[in-house]
């Protein structure tokens, strides 16, 4: 469909992103820590490379914890939508959480391939998160808002959501390791 600038962006559009991330993030929320704990012995002798180190972590994935990293990332994430709202879907911030939710729905996808089998994330990345990245970016397009969606953008964009998920992870672990620091319980 040819560029007309004529179409608002409205919300459906901007916060659409946050909705859809909330969806996506239930199935993860949802599904992550029990997946790990059965998964990881095939994980690890299928990719003996990776080390130790990493496969003891994703055993212990908590639920708590990791809703607890969901929950800083969906400030990013909202953060991202509001911006999108706030300038007409013309914000660069949103524009390139789109493309990176988007790419991080192909990452899922690509996973479960690899996998021959359900990965956490894989249902809604196929139901929603790609969908509606499309579906974004072709309501940004014919607003005439679109930023061109050069390779490097999307590298950026798929690098900074990755940042963003290991940001979330670490202050996750922090809050919780402080809290039991502070007030000797684990929450």
């Amino acid at each position: 469909m040819e560029t007309t600038g004529n179409e608002r962006v409205g919300g459906a559009v901007t916060l659409g992103l946050l909705a859809a991330w909330a969806v996506h993030d239930a199935e993860e929320v949802a599904t992550v820590p029990g997946w790990l704990r059965r998964n990881v012995p095939r994980l690890r002798t299928r990719l003996p490379a990776v080390p130790e180190a990493v496969w003891r972590q994703a055993e212990s994935v908590d639920r708590r914890r990791f809703a607890a990293a969901v929950g800083v990332m969906g400030t990013v994430v909202a953060a991202a939508s509001a911006a999108g709202r706030l300038s007409g879907g013309r914000s660069a911030f949103y524009q390139s959480a789109v493309d990176g939710f988007g790419l991080h729905g192909l990452v899922h996808l690509a996973q479960a391939a690899a996998f021959r089998g359900y990965t956490p994330g894989s249902v809604t990345s196929s139901l929603v998160v790609v969908p509606y990245a499309l579906w974004a970016r072709g309501r940004l397009r014919r607003a005439g808002v679109l930023r061109p969606a050069r390779p490097r953008d999307l590298a950026t964009g798929l690098a900074l959501a990755g940042a963003a998920t290991a940001a979330s992870h670490v202050i996750s672990r922090t809050l919780f390791e402080r809290v039991r620091q502070v007030w000797g319980v684990s929450p």
